[in-house]
């Protein structure tokens, strides 16, 4: 397959269940959106509109790369603010070229690819008027049906222009009827969802807190109104970056829907210098012609084989243990190598030591005090970290005699405290907007990554700790927004800050397992999964609640990318008793399994049926980390809800299936699976039968649930 073709100025981007076609209207130079959807090959004309009233000319065109002014009322992909102070911008064609493989942006992360699995066109467009050029990124995926487009502003006048909005993505509908999926939350609760009808102007959510955010994520599908997880169309659209951003699909008088992803405009108002460029973030759309599920299921093949670049997303991950919910800030060299001998007992492979290592002047007893003072706390670690984790790596990992347990440690290197020597020497560090009153969250203020002198900072002091000790993982914590930005560019400068800071550290320590964290989810998007392999979901560690976190989570990013623990019950945040079965079925159906308890507080029923989860966590493992995913039910619509993974040669299933209340009437329905070889045979452990790939699909399983709340089964298939 040619993945693209220009026929003159007409363009056509093809995938193998995808096409995206835009050509140059002659007369005006301006481009044209044709078709985004399933295969096509030829280009029609466009629908006839009546031009008479105020909406003639370009409010009623389907444009590519829409500015603003010249009779087009709706919302555009770029606004400028020119040197003499006129915001009215007119790109139009100049040239375009077609490249195998795809560039990298610079100071951003992006898909990546070579020859024979990306290709890429840039369109050249030119403003006479205002003297600043434009380039459009297209780069087609097809073996994903992705299509990862950007484009970058060149002043090429004498004075400075200001960007005051941009949309990585831009394209328009027709007069079709679409649903938007837009995912919403917020601390402990991340990743719910809507589904809404996009009717006659704005459909659109945006985050402010410069960063991703619980709130809302830079993602967002558009589906026909009888699409359901496994048929019919769907959309999706994913911004590539971490900071602030805005979401919008706007229906026009005419019916056509104007896709827009990018930057939040209240967050940009970027300078630009004579001479130089801005570069957009990049933003990924897919389409898919099987439901929802066949849209992430791209995503996630998409990101793991062409986002995420450390040695460790194809890789299966060490079961940890982290300190934090078993001892919390009550910690020192004696009671965390006590834990670590717990945790060698059970079997963990990776031992973390969370928050409340830190401190001198201002030891870290609470989320008050030493945050910026990345020294070991004297009073806790008399000899520093070294000789620490060398008696943590004295343990051998269970029934193995040469395989040491592993150590990893917290850090939030993007914050401070008051309380803190940094602070009492750097104040001017911090964000802040003149003379406002700094405004604090959990005790402590964002220092700002956009100043050099903050990233070296950071750099060289998450440098030193990784030298200073055999540190083998690091969770990477931010636990608050940014509130106040003297300027609105401060977010983006700051996110390039942190991308050249994490891009630095990465590069430099390759062999370390990278953790993002946010409060959980505040900050799981696409930009940092491109330097980290994992992320933690979300703090709230309920395995009813995270059922409905991940799977809303994986409409998008990959269950390989997510990290969750056991932790102890009556749980922390809902005081909910779930069994030990149920909370380690939750945490397995991520590519981060661990344990976040104290184990000397596991009851003998426990403690006796941890073996056998371990045993389970590493059978998983692999295909959770290479295998497709499928959302069977949903706890949100089922009391049964259930997921699917199929390893990537098809010869393996495992289905995690869970009752949440136990209900006299009416039966659980049978359960259907999916991803399976119709004509093939498979046994399971249900009933120890061998049955046709047709039958599991079409009859399905039945399973024997007790009369208990919060019941689990994980369910194995074998190819025959």
């Amino acid at each position: 397959m040619v993945a693209i073709t220009a026929t003159g100025t007409n363009f056509t981007l093809s995938a193998d269940g995808m096409a995206y076609l835009f050509h140059v209207d002659t007369d005006s130079g301006d481009l044209i959106s044709d078709h985004f959807g399933g295969p096509a090959t030829d280009f029609t004309p466009p629908a006839t509109i009546l031009p008479y009233g105020w909406h003639d000319e370009k409010a009623n065109t389907r444009r590519e790369f829409p500015d603003i002014g010249r009779s087009d009322f709706r919302l555009p992909a770029i606004h400028i603010e020119h040197a003499d102070g006129d915001t009215v911008s007119a790109f139009l064609y100049q040239s375009h070229e077609i490249v195998q493989g795809k560039p990298a942006l610079p100071g951003l992360p992006a898909t990546y690819g070579e020859a024979g699995n990306v290709t890429t066109l840039i369109v050249q467009l030119y403003d006479n008027v205002s003297d600043v050029s434009a380039a459009l990124s297209y780069s087609v995926f097809p073996q994903y049906n992705a299509i990862a487009r950007s484009f970058s502003i060149t002043n090429n006048g004498t004075t400075d222009i200001v960007i005051e909005r941009a949309a990585s993505f831009s394209t328009d509908f027709p007069n079709v009827e679409l649903e938007m999926i837009e995912p919403h939350g917020d601390w402990s609760h991340e990743f719910n969802t809507v589904r809404r009808k996009v009717d006659y102007g704005e459909t659109s959510f945006r985050s402010t807190e410069g960063y991703a955010s619980h709130l809302h994520n830079p993602f967002f599908a558009l589906v026909s109104p009888t699409t359901t997880e496994s048929s019919g169309e769907a959309w999706g659209f994913n911004l590539v970056w971490t900071g602030s951003f805005q979401a919008t699909a706007e229906r026009f008088s005419n019916g056509y829907v104007r896709v827009l992803l990018g930057l939040n405009s209240l967050h940009t108002s970027i300078r630009v210098q004579p001479g130089e460029s801005f570069q957009s973030p990049e933003a990924v759309g897919v389409y898919s012609s099987e439901g929802i599920g066949g849209l992430s299921r791209s995503f996630h093949d998409l990101y793991r084989n062409h986002l995420s670049r450390s040695k460790f997303t194809k890789e299966t991950r060490p079961i940890l243990l982290n300190s934090w919910e078993g001892l919390g800030f009550d910690i020192n060299e004696t009671s965390l190598v006590n834990l670590a001998g717990e945790a060698e007992e059970l079997g963990v492979q990776l031992f973390v030591n969370d928050d409340g290592w830190f401190g001198v002047e201002y030891p870290r007893n609470n989320d008050s005090l030493g945050l910026g003072d990345w020294t070991p706390n004297p009073a806790k670690f008399p000899d520093g970290l070294g000789p620490y984790v060398q008696q943590v790596n004295s343990f051998s990992v269970l029934n193995s005699s040469s395989t040491p347990l592993q150590f990893g440690i917290w850090v939030e290197p993007e914050m401070v405290n008051p309380n803190s020597t940094l602070y009492h020497e750097h104040p001017d560090w911090v964000l802040h907007a003149g003379k406002h009153q700094r405004t604090l969250t959990r005790n402590q203020l964002v220092l700002n990554v956009g100043l050099p002198e903050v990233q070296d900072f950071i750099i060289s002091t998450v440098s030193r700790i990784l030298d200073s000790a055999n540190i083998q993982y690091v969770k990477w914590d931010n636990n608050r927004g940014m509130h106040e930005l003297a300027r609105p560019s401060d977010d983006y400068t700051y996110i390039l800050g942190l991308y050249r800071v994490i891009d630095n550290l990465t590069t430099r320590y390759p062999d370390v397992l990278w953790e993002g964290c946010a409060s959980g989810g505040g900050r799981f998007d696409a930009g940092l999964l491109h330097y980290w392999p994992q992320h933690w979901t979300s703090d709230n560690t309920d395995a009813a609640n995270r059922l409905t976190i991940q799977l809303g989570t994986s409409l998008v990013y990959p269950p390989s990318a997510m990290g969750c623990h056991v932790s102890a019950i009556p749980n922390g945040l809902t005081s909910r008793n779930i069994s030990i079965t149920y909370r380690a079925h939750v945490a397995m159906m991520c590519g981060s399994f661990g344990l976040e308890l104290n184990p000397a507080e596991l009851s003998s029923a426990e403690a006796s049926a941890i073996p056998a989860i371990m045993a389970e966590a590493h059978r998983v493992n692999p295909i959770v980390i290479s295998g497709d995913f499928y959302r069977l039910a949903h706890p949100d619509s089922s009391n049964w809800p259930a997921v699917q993974f199929v390893s990537e040669d098809g010869g393996s299933s495992v289905v995690f299936a869970f009752q949440q209340l136990y209900m006299v009437k009416p039966a659980a329905p049978p359960l259907r699976l999916v991803g399976l070889d119709r004509d093939a045979r498979y046994r399971n452990d249900v009933d120890n039968a061998t049955y046709s790939g047709a039958t599991y699909m079409n009859s399905g399983l039945n399973i024997a649930w007790e009369r208990a709340d919060y019941q689990s089964r994980a369910i194995w298939l074998e190819k025959v």
